[in-house]
C-alpha cells in the first residue's frame, strides 16, 4: 500500500533518502509519472512540500475521457456538453462534441496517488546539490536534490514542481517571463452553465470564466499579461454573478514550451511550459506529458533503454508538440486585437455544429485521452499524435 508522511512542526525529521525514481511535486504531473512506475519493481519516492492534494491552484476542470480513461470519475462534481461564450456584443452556445467536468482536487490527487506504489514525504525541494567540477559523474549515477529536510538521492530525477522550475539553471520569474496569471474565488451556490467571458471590460487581454463544479463555483479572471492585476476584475465579476468572493485561489500560468529535459533532469507538467497558450489548460496536458516522461523512466529502469536515451527520447516528445502551442500562442496575441464588435460577430459564426465539432476536436488531438490507453503497458515508441 502506498506510504503517504506529512511532517509539520516538531515531526519535521531530517530525510535522508535514496530512491530509483525521485518526483518532485505532487499534483497532476509528478502523480501521473509516479502512476506510469506503479509495479515496476522501482523506488519511487514523490517529495513536495504541500501533503498529496492539499493546495488547489487551478479551475480543476478537464475532458471527461480523460478522467474516465485514468479511473478518476468519482471525482467528478459536474459535467457539461455546452460552452457559453459572452462578448460585449454577442453571447453564443456551442454544443461541444465531447463533455467537460469538473472535479474535486483532493480526491482526484488521492485516486491518482491511490494508483501508485511510491513513497511520499512532506519536504520543500530547494534545488539541485551541484557537484564540483573536479568530481566526474558516472554517466547513470546518482543526482542529489536538496529539500529543507535533507538531500535526496536518486538515479532518475523530475521537475514537477510548477513554473518555476526549480531545479532548473534558469530564473524565470514574472512579470518578465511567458507567464499569465490568474484568480479564482470559490462561492457556495450551484449553476448550470459553463461559461466564459471575453471581455475587456474585465481584462484587456485574457478571459473571464464561471465553472460551477457541484455545491460552489469557481469565478476568476485570467490575464495573458502578467503586468495586468486581476483580482478588482474577479471580485466584479462574481459581484456581476451575485457571487461573493470568497475562498481566493491564484497562480502563474505558462505559456510557452520549455525544454523538457535540462543536465539529466526530466521536466513535465508546468515547469516545462506543458500548459496551452490561449485556454490555460493544463491539467490534461500535465497528465498526458507526466504519462510520457514516466513510461520513458520505466523503459530506463527496466534496462530497455538508457537514462541518456530516455531523456532524449522525452524531450524529442515534448518538442515535437511545440508547432500546435506555438499556433495556440499565436491565437492568444490575436484574439485580443479584434474589435469588439468583429469578435462579437465571429463568435456567433464560430458557434455552427460543423465549426465547433473541427475546432473542439482539433484542440482535444493535442493531448488526446485515447494516450492513456494501456498506460501500464512497457513503454511504447512514442509519437506527438
Amino acid at each position: 500500500m502506498p506510504t503517504r508522511s506529512t511532517k509539520r512542526g516538531a515531526e519535521r525529521t531530517p530525510l535522508e533518502a535514496d530512491a530509483d525514481v525521485l518526483v518532485c511535486g505532487a499534483s497532476f504531473a509528478g502523480l501521473a509519472v509516479a502512476r506510469e512506475l506503479a509495479d515496476s519493481g522501482a523506488r519511487v519516492l514523490i517529495v513536495d512540500r504541500y501533503d498529496v492534494g492539499e493546495r488547489q491552484t487551478s479551475a480543476c476542470a478537464a475532458p471527461t475521457e480523460w478522467l474516465q480513461a485514468l479511473d478518476l470519475e468519482e471525482s467528478i462534481r459536474q459535467t457539461f456538453d455546452t460552452l457559453v461564450i459572452h462578448t460585449p456584443h454577442a453571447s453564443a452556445d456551442m454544443r461541444l462534441p465531447w463533455t467537460f467536468s469538473t472535479f474535486d482536487y483532493r480526491e482526484l490527487c488521492d485516486l491518482l496517488f491511490a494508483q501508485c506504489d511510491a513513497e511520499f514525504e512532506t519536504a520543500k525541494v530547494e534545488g539541485r546539490v551541484r557537484r564540483s567540477e573536479s568530481v566526474v559523474r558516472a554517466p547513470d549515477g546518482p543526482i542529489a536534490v536538496a529539500t529543507d529536510r535533507g538531500q535526496v538521492r536518486a538515479s532518475y530525477v523530475v521537475d514537477a514542481l510548477g513554473w518555476r522550475r526549480v531545479l532548473g539553471s534558469k530564473g524565470f520569474q514574472p512579470p518578465d517571463a511567458p507567464l499569465s496569471r490568474g484568480l479564482e474565488v470559490h462561492p457556495h451556490g450551484s449553476s448550470a452553465d459553463l461559461e466564459i467571458w471575453i471581455d475587456r471590460a474585465y481584462v484587456p487581454a485574457g478571459y473571464g470564466w464561471s465553472f460551477p463544479a457541484g455545491e460552489e463555483t469557481r469565478v476568476g479572471v485570467g490575464s495573458f499579461d502578467p503586468t495586468f492585476h486581476v483580482k478588482e476584475p474577479t471580485v466584479r465579476l462574481a459581484g456581476d454573478l451575485e457571487r461573493d468572493a470568497v475562498r481566493y485561489q491564484g497562480n502563474w500560468i505558462p505559456h510557452r514550451l520549455r525544454p523538457a529535459t535540462e543536465d539529466g533532469v526530466f521536466f513535465t507538467g508546468d515547469s516545462a511550459g506543458h500548459c496551452l497558450p490561449l485556454t490555460a489548460e493544463g491539467i490534461r496536458t500535465a497528465l498526458y506529458f507526466g504519462m510520457a516522461c514516466g513510461r520513458e523512466l520505466r523503459s530506463a529502469f527496466e534496462g530497455r533503454i538508457s537514462r541518456d536515451e530516455a531523456l532524449a527520447r522525452y524531450a524529442a516528445f515534448s518538442a515535437a508538440h511545440d508547432w500546435k502551442f506555438r499556433w495556440m500562442l499565436r491565437a492568444q496575441k490575436t484574439v485580443p486585437r479584434i474589435a469588439p464588435r468583429l469578435l462579437g460577430r465571429a463568435i456567433d459564426s464560430m458557434s455552427s455544429d460543423r465549426f465547433v465539432r473541427w475546432s473542439f476536436d482539433h484542440y482535444l488531438e493535442i493531448a488526446h485521452p485515447r494516450f492513456a490507453a494501456g498506460s501500464r503497458a512497457p513503454a511504447p515508441e512514442l509519437s506527438a499524435a
